[in-house]
């Protein structure tokens, strides 16, 4: 599950043929503001970039739903937003406001009380009528170690997860065990050069996990590239490797929009 940050990016992963994408926190921090992902994008921005991403693909897109902005009653009205924006899946963390990319130092959990109020909130919001998905997600295993992570994750299955996400764990060893101890199907998150190991897609499936989530892989290759264009245009050269004006103008859909403007240039008369 390649991870998306805008709809162009969505886009692109619903034509390269992937079954789903992931509206990642950290890049659209990025994109959307040239910030990093330390709770300064709020629920405002966060669904309005939702909302232009569900609208540019067909295929499911889970939206990273941070803490919830709040407590339960936030969680509550975070999760029917993100319903309504058209997102498949929401996830809510355990963190502590602001919280923080789970592979970066200095996050914080919340309580357990407090961690389980939030996805019982969650599960509410959907069996009231929002029809989404809830992942849960915790961050424990790097504050108070894989026990409490994994303790964690229990509860939030009995509290009506969906989907289970355990962030950082760091090894392999690690990585199974998180896939034994608790039933439902589990997220393993594959950020490069961070806590977890990179595992290939056929390795995350024996070892149990149901969805590989590659979070910064398009963001970071998006922004090597331009550098490199921008290094070429400072040279007073053309940047090698451009997409054919003609490629670039179907990718972005103005051969699909001259196609459906043209039904219409006579009155709309078929």
């Amino acid at each position: 599950m390649p991870c998306c940050f805008d709809g162009l990016s969505a886009r692109l992963i619903e034509r390269a043929g992937f079954p789903l994408t992931f509206m990642s926190g950290f890049a659209v921090s990025a994109a959307r503001l040239g910030l990093p992902d330390t709770g300064l994008a709020s629920y405002g921005e966060m669904i309005d970039q939702g909302r232009n991403i569900c609208a540019a693909v067909s295929i499911p897109v889970i939206g990273d739903a941070d803490t919830g902005y709040g407590n339960a009653l936030n969680v509550k009205r975070t999760v029917r937003g993100y319903a309504d924006a058209g997102f498949a899946c929401a996830m809510i963390e355990d963190q502590r406001w602001p919280k923080r990319c789970g592979h970066t130092r200095g996050k914080q959990v919340v309580d357990r009380p407090e961690a389980l109020a939030r996805v019982r909130a969650a599960a509410d919001a959907r069996d009231e009528g929002a029809g989404i998905l809830i992942m849960a997600r915790t961050d424990a295993r790097a504050i108070h170690g894989l026990d409490e992570a994994l303790w964690r994750a229990r509860a939030f299955a009995d509290a009506g997860a969906d989907i289970l996400f355990v962030e950082a764990p760091q090894s392999r060893d690690e990585m199974a065990r998180i896939c034994a101890d608790v039933a439902l199907p589990q997220m393993a998150n594959m950020v490069e050069g961070g806590d977890t190991p990179v595992l290939p897609p056929a390795d995350l499936e024996a070892l149990g996990y149901r969805i590989a989530a590659y979070p910064l892989t398009l963001l970071s290759s998006a922004i090597r590239v331009m550098q490199e264009a921008l290094e070429s245009l400072d040279r007073g050269e053309t940047p090698a490797g451009l997409l054919d004006f003609a490629e670039l103008r179907e990718v972005v859909g103005f051969d699909d929009y001259d196609r459906e403007a043209a039904r219409y240039a006579d009155g709309g008369e078929s």
